[in-house]
Formats: structure tokens, C-alpha cells, sequence
């Protein structure tokens, strides 16, 4: 008889948390760029900028939003995409922030504002239909 090993985590192991140290370190680097909003989610905190999420911290990583316009910086830097749940295969449109950038908030204001503005023209576009109004119940 063949038994499959449980694929449950063992509680506290989760892979997307995020150290309070490393939390601050990045929040603070994202200073200059302003108006960050972090929120935790699934032990992970992603980033808005004025309701735009446009980037993850997950696993001690920073990542920002990427598009075909702006991916090839990511990759020739050597980074790679997030993985939220590496034994499924896919990725996500985000890629790890290479250190030299992490590291100069100047550079990374940059990297950050490329990032929110791939976000917003990804962003689904609200209908602009009208719906027929109910009259009044007498």
C-alpha cells in the first residue's frame, strides 16, 4: 500500500511572510517615492500607492509590477517573477527587486513609479454603461 505524504504546512512555515525588520527597511526605502500604503495579505503586504497595488513583499523579497515595456529590466538584472505557490508552476506579473535598486531610494522611487504606472493601464477598465432605473414601489 503506497501513502502520499500530507501537503499540509506546518503551522508558522508559511512561505510569503514577511519579517517586521524587513517590512520597515523596504516601507522606509519607499519614502521618497510617498504615498505607499502597505496591507498585509496572507502573510504577505502588498503595496498601493493612492488605491494602485503595484507591488508585493513576500519572503523577505520585494516586488514590484512588471509588463513586456518593462520586465527586460528585471530580467537582465538577474530577477526572477513571484512564485506565490512554487510546487504549482506560474507566475505573476511581479519580479523580484534587484539590491543595488532596493538599496538607493533615488532608484528605487524610480523602479517604483514604472511600476504603479504598469498597474494603472493594467487596471480593468470600470463600465461605463447605465442601467435602466427601477421605478418607485408604491
Amino acid at each position: 500500500m503506497v501513502t502520499k505524504k500530507p501537503r499540509h504546512r506546518v503551522r508558522g512555515q508559511n512561505p510569503l511572510r514577511v519579517t517586521d525588520n524587513y517590512k520597515r527597511f523596504v516601507l522606509d526605502q519607499l519614502e521618497e517615492f510617498g504615498d505607499v500604503e502597505p496591507r498585509s495579505m496572507f502573510g504577505a503586504v502588498g503595496l498601493y500607492c493612492r488605491g494602485v497595488f503595484f507591488g508585493i513583499v513576500a519572503g523577505d523579497v520585494l516586488y514590484l509590477k512588471v509588463d513586456d515595456t518593462t520586465r527586460g529590466d528585471y530580467q537582465r538584472a538577474g530577477m526572477s517573477p513571484f512564485r506565490p505557490f512554487p510546487e504549482r508552476g506560474g507566475t505573476m506579473q511581479y519580479y523580484a527587486v534587484p539590491l543595488d535598486v532596493l538599496e538607493s531610494a533615488e532608484e528605487l522611487a524610480r523602479w517604483a513609479r514604472r511600476a504603479v504606472d504598469v498597474a494603472k493601464q493594467q487596471r480593468p477598465r470600470a463600465a461605463h454603461t447605465s442601467s435602466p432605473r427601477r421605478p418607485p414601489r408604491s
